[in-house]
């Protein structure tokens, strides 16, 4: 019998077939992996997910990613941190064009980001940049306090990720914040579903939000979720700032960033865009988390609204019928108010009396 290889349930139903390779989904953590044979032969090297051809197709988009998407992801995480970046780094940095794009666009402080890569491509394509370094993340020998990690973690099995998360422990100052980005369940089955390739991009799971806790956790982290987005989150090493509902959290991060990080933003020699690209991109995701949230509650105001006329209505349609059984009169109804008190706190039970009020 199959079971989950991230949480070990034995709730697996099947997926599909990549590429010839079976893939099944977890009914207790959620997450998407493929068979755990093929798993284990990439965990033993006897499948790659590096050879020539992958760097023949992934160069141009990792180029694309490191100059755009990937700087925004750079500049929130500036924002999302609660504690002065001193250095940063990009873990599984590929051929190392994120470090440049950096460079280009905060001058001044390009010496504090650092790459990390075990599978480069050949000398040829990869960065120039001092602090590029094909090694594991625990043989940089620094500390860092911030860092992203992109399109990296499906490609890992969770042990291999296990491993990863061990190290950015032993390598992160208390307080210390990453942006993961990696499609989610959810991202694969509604955006996606070509997102899975174990063979063309080496992509062999989705790591759903509680998967991605029973790894990171253990190692100090908390996972935080990023509203709005199903192909990332943020994992905070000794956490201090997690009793907050996550969107209410995200607000105050983001209209309140550390001084010494909004200066770095502000590089002197590239301007603020760097400032003004995190700022918007973090407030356009949640912005977005926040509306749908807010219709939601408004549609469930809408549906008890619905629900309350219909159970009136037929209070009344009741109450006539058995009047005309006893040739009575009516009934005088009793305002629902009265019968049944509501004592509701706060903006939620105001909205529920004011739905009682014109439900009666």
């Amino acid at each position: 019998m199959i079971r989950c290889v991230v949480c070990g349930s034995h709730a697996v139903d099947n997926y599909k077939k990549i590429d010839d390779v079976e893939f099944y989904t977890c009914r207790g953590c959620g997450s998407l992996f493929a068979d755990p044979g093929f798993l284990r032969a990439v965990e033993e090297g006897d499948v790659s997910n590096y050879r020539d051809t992958y760097w023949e197709t992934e160069l141009r988009a990792a180029k694309e990613r490191s100059y755009g998407s990937s700087l925004q992801r750079v500049a929130e995480t500036f924002f999302y941190s609660r504690i002065p970046i001193t250095r940063f780094v990009d873990i599984g940095s590929g051929p190392g064009y994120l470090l440049d794009a950096l460079a280009a666009a905060l001058p001044d402080a390009a010496n504090m980001f650092y790459g990390v890569e075990l599978f480069p491509p050949e000398s040829a394509f990869r960065s120039k940049h001092p602090n590029y370094m094909l090694c594991p993340l625990a043989d940089v020998g620094q500390k860092f306090e911030a860092g992203v990690c992109i399109e990296v973690i499906e490609h890992l099995t969770p042990s291999m990720l296990d491993r990863l998360a061990k190290q950015m422990a032993q390598t992160s100052a208390p307080g210390a914040v990453y942006l993961i980005n990696s499609g989610q369940p959810d991202y694969v089955l509604t955006e996606d579903p070509g997102y899975l390739d174990p063979h063309g991009r080496g992509h062999i799971l989705s790591y759903s939000l509680e998967g991605a806790r029973l790894i990171f956790e253990p190692h100090g982290f908390t996972v935080i979720p990023l509203p709005g987005r199903h192909w990332a989150f943020l994992v905070e090493y000794q956490s201090e700032y997690i009793s907050k509902e996550p969107i209410e959290q995200l607000e105050a991060r983001i209209w309140s960033p550390i001084p010494e990080n909004v200066v770095t933003l502000r590089d002197g020699g590239g301007g603020s865009l760097m400032y003004c690209t995190g700022l918007e991109s973090a407030r356009c995701y949640l912005e977005h988390a926040t509306v749908i949230q807010r219709t939601r509650w408004a549609q469930s105001l809408q549906e008890e609204i619905d629900r309350l006329a219909a159970e009136r209505e037929a209070q009344r349609e009741a109450a006539e019928q058995e009047a005309e059984h006893v040739n009575d009169p009516p009934p005088k109804e009793i305002p629902r108010e009265a019968s049944s008190p509501v004592a509701h706190a706060g903006l939620l039970g105001r909205a529920r009396r004011w739905v009682h009020r014109v439900a009666s």
